[in-house]
C-alpha cells in the first residue's frame, strides 16, 4: 500500500507531524471557533488559512533551499518552523 514512497523515519515523522498539526487545528476549531482577522498579512485570514499559507510557503522555502544552498536542510526546517509560528501568532 505504501510501496510508492521511501518511508524513512524522517519522511514518516514529517507526514506524522503534519497529521498531528491538522488534528490539533481541528480540535482548536471545536474548542475555540476561529474568526477572521487582519494582522501581518494584508488580507483577513482564519487560523486554517494561516496554517495553509505557512505550510505552502515552507514547501517553497525548502525547495529553494535544496536548489540553492549547500548547507543542511534542517536549517531551512528551523527557519520555517519560526516562520509558521510567527504567521499563526501575528498574521
Amino acid at each position: 500500500m505504501f510501496d510508492w514512497m521511501a518511508w524513512t523515519p524522517v519522511t514518516a515523522g514529517f507526514f506524522g507531524g503534519i497529521a498531528v498539526l491538522l488534528v490539533g487545528m481541528a480540535g482548536l476549531e471545536v474548542v475555540w471557533p476561529t474568526r477572521e482577522r487582519k494582522g501581518l498579512l494584508p488580507i483577513p485570514t482564519t487560523r486554517g488559512d494561516r496554517l495553509f499559507i505557512g505550510l505552502l510557503s515552507s514547501a517553497f522555502v525548502h525547495l529553494g533551499w535544496i536548489a540553492l544552498a549547500d548547507s543542511p536542510v534542517y536549517i531551512a526546517t528551523i527557519l520555517c518552523a519560526i516562520w509558521v509560528a510567527i504567521l499563526l501568532r501575528w498574521a
